[in-house]
């Protein structure tokens, strides 16, 4: 690798890399309570690259922190996969911090609330294993130059088929399905909304003739006594 020097080279003005990125986890039931320890799940925390690219390249170590009741709260893992696989019996939120190759960019953390137990809808599907996973994505805004040819140099992670427990194309496809259905509902909401307005207002309006014209009359009616 060239010599960046401190600064890694200087940042690249006006340079935008989005690096999409899956993390959640996986659990899976033991069927009972262990006897040992009482746990009553096996679970996977993790952090991959949404396409299919070697992260190693410019992620230098991912850090899992743990609920405080694990003998090793603390796991850091410096190449893929990026996991961590344990056992226990309740959920609770871990923090993962991403460090880079390059150290003038700032690590970036994420939550997580691990996740164990079935919804009812997922009961009812017969899925037996827990899945919590989330899209998001690594910014990189004028990244140094040493940073940018870490991220454009990436590799192919596997050479078969790469696709996630979550389909988040179709997820993707039903949230703007969902938006579109409210947006549609809230529009004929507010329609409908503006009429009644209308209406009120016509009725307000022909009310308010009816008091005048009857103000009127009363004061015809002063006169001629």
């Amino acid at each position: 690798m060239a010599d960046y020097g401190n600064d890694g080279g200087g940042r690249v003005k006006g340079l935008t890399i989005v690096k999409p990125i899956v993390y959640g986890n996986l659990a899976r039931y033991f069927g009972k309570k262990r006897e040992e320890d009482s746990h009553t799940h096996q679970w996977t925390i993790y952090v991959k690259p949404y396409r299919n690219e070697d992260m190693s390249t410019y992620v230098k170590k991912i850090h899992f922190k743990l609920h405080e009741s694990y003998a090793n709260q603390n796991r850091i893992v410096t190449k893929p996969p990026y996991e961590v696989t344990e056992t226990g019996w309740g959920e609770f939120e871990i923090i993962i911090k991403i460090y880079f190759m390059d150290p003038n960019e700032r690590p970036v953390t994420l939550y997580h609330f691990l996740r164990l137990f079935q919804s009812q809808a997922n009961i009812m599907l017969g899925n037996k294993n827990v899945v919590s996973e989330f899209y998001d994505e690594l910014i990189f805004q004028e990244p140094t130059s040493m940073m940018q040819q870490l991220l454009t140099s990436s590799r192919q992670l596997t050479l078969g088929a790469w696709k996630h427990e979550t389909d988040f194309i179709e997820k993707e496809e039903k949230t703007l399905t969902a938006i579109m259905t409210a947006k549609t509902k809230i529009r004929q909401e507010i329609a409908e909304l503006n009429d009644k307005l209308k209406l009120s207002k016509e009725s307000l309006k022909i009310l308010k003739d009816e008091i005048t014209k009857a103000e009127a009359d009363e004061g015809k009616e002063k006169q001629k006594i």
